[in-house]
């Protein structure tokens, strides 16, 4: 795979070139408990850009890999063990971190906000004549980002004890007490180091899937992951083993559905190199469990079957797109 561009940034220049550029005060709370004064922020950021992967004419599952992991939470960002690159999602704008500074905190905005440097890092790319779009004349061009410190972590679930009452998350936070954000955010000491695999999903779309739509999703998978296990085996090791951490990708405001978003991102690891794929759902999997039960029927272990067909079947079953909750 060659990359549409690759460019590396010192951490430490950037943030203090590119200082976050922040309109509201509860984000501006966030950012000074992750970045104090005089605090060093370590390492080289790499970015780059994917052109979209052309989908191989047929699919199979393999028995040795992907496993799929199921977690009833949130990602947590683990750092990668020894002989590991772990990746997690970023549910992206096609206008990369464009809104990391405003009031809302939906996934996008929390993920900047827990790693400061890729506010910083937006700025960056811009000023070095680079595009930072995921979409690009309606095709997809995932971005993946190696290296950038996560240096905080913000708890955003029901808490009436420390102000509040009905989480931080999407437009809950930006109405959220002072006191609450500070009780809120904690500093992570020494910060820990995460990979982003940044892509966006289809989003608003109405009555039921069509084909060109199911395809182009699972193109954008395919294309993110298979860029995501590239950089890997060429930064790390040729040898070195791949997970990626995801969840209900398009599914709150582009009102994806949730049983096929999960599904076709099962499908689009069955078709690359990914040892283990991690779906984090939250407190309801019910839509997870239910792709999971679709890929053991339409593609079991070891079957191999022509892509066309299984985009046939998949559109004959009606899946339809849900409602944007807003975020």
């Amino acid at each position: 795979m060659e990359p549409i561009c690759h460019q590396d940034f010192d951490a430490q220049e950037i943030a203090a070139r590119y200082p976050a550029q922040l309109s509201d005060r509860n984000k501006q709370i966030v950012f000074d408990a992750s970045s104090l004064p005089g605090t060093n922020h370590s390492g080289t950021i790499s970015f780059s850009r994917w052109h979209r992967m052309r989908l191989p004419n047929t699919v199979v599952r393999h028995r040795v890999h992907p496993s799929f992991e199921l977690r009833s939470d949130f990602f947590t960002y683990e750092p990668s063990p020894q002989g590991w690159v772990v990746w997690h999602l970023n549910f992206a704008h096609h206008d990369l971190f464009r809104f990391y500074g405003g009031p809302l905190l939906a996934q996008d905005e929390m993920q900047v906000a827990e790693h400061p440097a890729l506010a910083s890092l937006r700025h960056a790319i811009l000023d070095a004549g680079l595009d930072p779009l995921t979409v690009e004349h309606g095709e997809p061009t995932p971005a993946l980002i190696m290296g950038v410190e996560r240096r905080c972590r913000i708890a955003t679930d029901a808490n009436p004890s420390e102000g509040r009452p009905g989480g931080l998350y999407g437009n809950s936070f930006s109405g959220a007490s002072e006191d609450a954000i500070r009780l809120a955010t904690k500093a992570i000491y020494p910060a820990t180091i995460s990979n982003i695999l940044a892509m966006e999903a289809p989003g608003y779309g109405s009555g039921r899937y069509t084909k060109e739509q199911i395809e182009l999703v699972l193109s954008t998978a395919f294309t993110g992951f298979s860029a995501a296990i590239s950089e890997s085996k060429d930064r790390v090791s040729p040898n070195v083993e791949t997970s990626i951490h995801t969840g209900f990708w398009g599914c709150g405001a582009y009102g994806g559905n949730r049983q096929l978003m999960a599904f076709l991102q099962l499908v689009a690891a069955c078709q690359t190199e990914v040892n283990t794929l991690v779906f984090h759902s939250g407190p309801d999997s019910s839509g997870y469990e239910k792709a999971l039960v679709l890929l053991d029927e339409l593609l079991p272990v070891g079957q191999e079957m022509s892509l066309y067909e299984l985009l046939s079947q998949i559109e004959t079953m009606g899946f339809e797109w849900g409602v944007s909750d807003g975020t």
